[in-house]
């Protein structure tokens, strides 16, 4: 076999080889026992091992980025120096098409194809590579709401100044009553001169779910096109991209799916490919090629290959599995907290409505105070949110997270609801 093939093939083998090898356990260490067969907590203390966690801290902001279990780290780490080792020749050989077939195996969990997906870094380059690149015109307008994340509010702000595109701005409420209201809300910002809605599939702050299908339906009766940022979903409840009918979907791989950070994936109708622009520049394609949008550099592409890792503990786990017990884990604090005076819960009750993610505050403590004090006396780490309509502290567990932990976080709010 000429060396060229050989390498080539060990590319190939390495991003193939399962992460859990033949006589080891899941975990990748010798000493640590299987897991469990059943979902109860047995399994959750299982995988709970697979973490390296710090002792200082119970750590309830894992919204910003999931720490990676070592399962993954370690073949991330394998991938580090594998790709090290090749050096250049790697760089110019095989690694175009093991990102393809990470990609294709992304879009599968997404129930959509590599075609109309690209692997980004991160959701705010994927949305804003859609706001950015659209066929803006002066006078066109465009929708999204005040619980949006800002950089993307931003970027719309910047094409409002450098295109003349008008922007809307609406306000959801933290606890709607039903989903014709959130509907309704947006339409009643749409006119002739709207293009697009932006619309949240998880609201960062609150943990809110909104109803994505629906808004899209009613938006593409306008003839409107719709930009979700699904930052918080992927790994975190199921999504089916073609079953939402959104025309653009970003999301972070680096929160909920686990992946090291500085991974991302940007979703766009094919309807919709040859029109935006791309951020950089790339070589000569058809304009349906979703590649044209997708010209990165030079990069660290042993990130890339570590989305197949996470991919492979996601499945260790079940998706379902792990929605079920995010969900489980959120609803075991906030609806305690829900009967304390004192206490606000800024995420609706309705199970549908949420998952992992929820918020609470405490009406005569300020935000950043309250995550202030909860890490210094109670040693709990949050992250303080006061815009909008949100005053409080977003709480994040992960699939790590214990029920001791949650029972000393909720005493916690409990006594600092208590004073004056």
């Amino acid at each position: 076999m000429k060396k060229r093939d050989f390498i080539k093939n060990l590319g190939f083998a390495a991003l193939a080889t399962p992460l859990f090898g033949a006589g080891m356990n899941p975990a990748g260490e010798s000493h640590l026992a299987p897991y469990p067969q059943d979902r109860g907590e047995d399994f959750w203390a299982r995988i709970r091992k697979d973490y390296s966690l710090k002792p200082e801290y119970i750590n309830l902001e894992n919204g910003y980025y999931n720490i990676i279990p070592n399962p993954t780290l370690n073949a991330f780490m394998a991938h580090v120096r594998e790709v090290n080792y090749q050096g250049s020749y790697y760089m110019r050989t095989v690694q175009w098409e093991n990102k393809k077939r990470i990609t294709d195996r992304l879009a599968g969990l997404l129930n959509t194809t590599g075609e109309n997906l690209i692997i980004t870094r991160n959701t705010t380059e994927s949305l804003d590579m859609i706001i950015g690149g659209y066929p803006w015109k002066d006078g066109d307008e465009a929708v999204f709401a005040l619980q949006d994340y800002g950089a993307m509010r931003d970027h719309f702000k910047q094409i409002s100044e450098r295109f003349g595109v008008v922007c809307r701005e609406v306000s959801v409420p933290n606890h709607p009553e039903t989903d014709e209201e959130i509907v309704s809300l947006y339409e009643g910002q749409i006119n002739s001169k709207t293009r697009m809605l932006m619309i949240c599939h998880m609201i960062n702050i609150t943990g809110q779910i909104l109803p994505v299908r629906k808004i899209c339906d009613m938006a593409h009766r306008h003839g409107v096109e719709v930009l979700v940022d699904g930052a918080h979903c992927i790994g975190h409840i199921p999504v089916d991209l073609p079953a939402l009918g959104c025309d653009y979907y970003g999301s972070s791989l680096h929160k909920w799916l686990s992946t090291p950070l500085g991974a991302g994936m940007l979703y766009v109708q094919s309807a919709h490919i040859g029109k935006i622009w791309p951020l950089l520049a790339e070589h000569q394609r058809e304009p349906t090629d979703i590649g044209r949008l997708n010209h990165t550099g030079t990069h660290p592409v042993h990130t890339d290959l570590a989305i197949a890792d996470a991919m492979d503990y996601l499945e260790q786990i079940g998706l379902e599995a792990k929605t079920e017990r995010l969900r489980f884990l959120q609803r075991y604090w906030s609806d305690r907290l829900r009967q304390v005076e004192n206490v606000v819960i800024n995420t609706p009750q309705a199970p549908e409505r949420s998952c992992g993610i929820a918020n609470a505050g405490i009406s005569h403590i300020q935000p950043a105070e309250l995550a202030k004090v909860l890490l210094d006396e109670f040693g709990i780490f949050t992250v303080a949110i006061d815009y909008a309509n949100v005053k409080g502290c977003r709480i994040t567990p992960n699939v790590y997270t214990t029920t001791d932990e949650l029972d000393h976080f909720v005493d916690a709010m409990t006594i600092l609801a208590g004073r004056t």
